[in-house]
């Protein structure tokens, strides 16, 4: 691990220690000629370090070239208060440091990429940032080139079809969620439609009540069953699905048995009420006989099934209302870019725009400790990378598995584990799933940059980390934020 502090303690630089003949020996020079040879021979010179040395150290301005000769060097990032180390190798003739020297100056300060340590005793071949940027530009100008060619277009097409995948994910993300409004908004109109007919149909049953020149006592007494009525669907017992049979039999079996007309028809919203043979019989005692039990059956009857439909009504919007703040959460409209969040409301907001890719045949279960303390963080962003995660682990599993979400705390870190039944990701695959551009999905499905995108905002915005682990039936996202604000650079 590379200490910020650390020094770095190159013994001096020698010049002239490599001939041509041994500067041929190394991958890097070996189709060079005998007068460029010679060149870097006067140039560069040779460095050695001790064991558990500082060769480089990450953002000091670039300003050598090094060329491994012998001993083991380790490559380490700065990831938020951790070094993590990238490469490890002892292959005579790699070459790290100030490897893009030779492109055009664009005003922006080359800096080292990563920290080297030597592991053990190790000597290096050494050129000056200039002289490895003069090399480059005066003999290989076709090379130099298509090397920033590549670069800038590396650039370029990085961010335009990240752009891209960014407008993909908002068409995927705005058709579920407009899939998913459009449920509960049916179901509100619906109910809408059947509950006119309801109403229209107690101010007919009403009429026919007072037409019948019902006592008003006994009419203000049925009132009052009304209410009793509706206040005992409220606290209804939910039943199963085999005694809400029963109980639609038993009630059909008592209507029918007293002529009321379309009894079978009504059993069923009675029984939804919790309605029994016991309310019945009560109600058949109010109105004082089976004269008016028809009207008085067929009142209360449309009375239950309009707290039923207002139910149903109130249910729609309430989801309607739901998935508007879900979908404003995930958005963060009109919140900081950057504050102390509870990582679960992104979970929770993230999971039900998702809603419809997960589909039905994966179940979801969350894992959560509630009691984790808030994290500092760009919210939009980190919905980003969950939006990434749990549709790649959605993917992988082809529509059925298990999806797990769960949060613990590990030292200093808020832990986020995304997990899937999928088949797993090779061993040989692992290390390249953060890379751009790199994807395991068929043609046309992926653009590799979801897990490179993520990988940035998780290393590069938050100083957290993120990593893999993998095998058959167990994948898993580890998604580590440290709970303090990343010291300054």
């Amino acid at each position: 691990m590379a200490d910020p502090t650390d020094e770095v303690r190159l013994v001096p630089c020698e010049p002239g220690a490599l001939t041509p003949d041994e500067l041929r020996t190394l991958f890097l020079f070996e189709k060079l000629t005998d007068e460029q040879l010679t060149w870097i021979s006067q140039h560069g010179c040779t460095m050695s370090m001790p064991a558990g040395g500082v060769v480089i150290r990450e953002g000091d301005p670039a300003e050598q070239f090094f060329v491994l000769l012998s001993g083991t060097i380790a490559l380490t990032r700065r990831i938020g208060q951790d070094d993590v180390e990238t490469t490890r190798t002892e292959q005579r003739g790699v070459y790290m440091g100030a490897t893009q020297s030779y492109l055009r100056d664009d005003g922006v300060e080359r800096k080292y990429m990563a920290s080297m340590r030597a592991l053990d005793d190790s000597e290096f071949f050494v050129l000056t940032a200039d002289d490895f940027s003069h090399i480059m530009r005066e003999w290989f100008p076709m090379a130099l080139h298509l090397l920033e060619g590549l670069t800038l277009g590396m650039r370029s097409t990085q961010a335009a079809v990240s752009e891209r995948q960014r407008l993909t994910a908002l068409g995927a993300l705005s058709a579920g969620l407009m899939h998913e409004l459009n449920n509960p908004a049916a179901a509100a109109g619906r109910a809408t439609s059947a509950l006119r007919q309801r109403v229209a149909g107690m101010r007919h049953k009403l009429a026919m009540l007072a037409a019948g020149k019902v006592d008003p006592e006994r009419l203000v007494a049925l009132v009052e069953l009304q209410e009793d009525v509706i206040e005992r669907a409220a606290k209804a017992k939910v039943l199963t699905a085999m005694e809400m049979s029963d109980r639609e039999d038993e009630l059909g079996d008592w209507m029918d048995e007293r002529n009321v007309t379309g009894g079978w028809d009504l059993a069923p919203v009675f029984a939804q009420g919790g309605i029994d043979i016991e309310c019945l019989t009560l109600i058949e005692e109010r109105v004082g006989g089976r004269e008016l039990l028809d009207q008085a059956i067929h009142w209360i009857g449309y009375a239950l099934e309009t707290e039923q439909l207002m139910t149903d009504i109130e249910d729609a919007t309430s989801r309607v209302s739901s998935l508007v703040s879900a979908a404003k959460q995930y958005s963060q409209m009109d919140r900081a870019a950057h504050q102390w969040i509870d990582v679960h409301t992104g979970l929770d907001s993230t999971l039900v725009m998702l809603t419809h890719k997960i589909g039905d045949g994966v179940k979801v279960v969350k894992d959560y400790d509630r009691s984790l303390p808030q994290v500092p963080a760009h919210p939009a962003e980190l919905n980003q990378v969950w939006t990434n995660l749990i549709d790649n682990a959605v993917q992988a599993m082809s529509g059925a598995g298990t999806l797990t979400v769960k949060t613990y705390r590990e030292d200093d870190h808020v832990v986020v584990a995304i997990g899937d039944t999928g088949p797993g990701v090779p061993d040989e695959l692992k290390k390249r799933v953060f890379e751009p551009f790199f994807t395991t999905k068929p043609v046309g499905e992926g653009t590799g940059l979801g897990l490179d995108i993520s990988y940035r905002i998780v290393v590069n915005g938050h100083g957290g980390d993120i990593r893999l682990e993998s095998k058959p039936g167990d994948t898993r996202f580890l998604v580590r934020l440290p709970l303090t604000e990343p010291s300054s650079a």
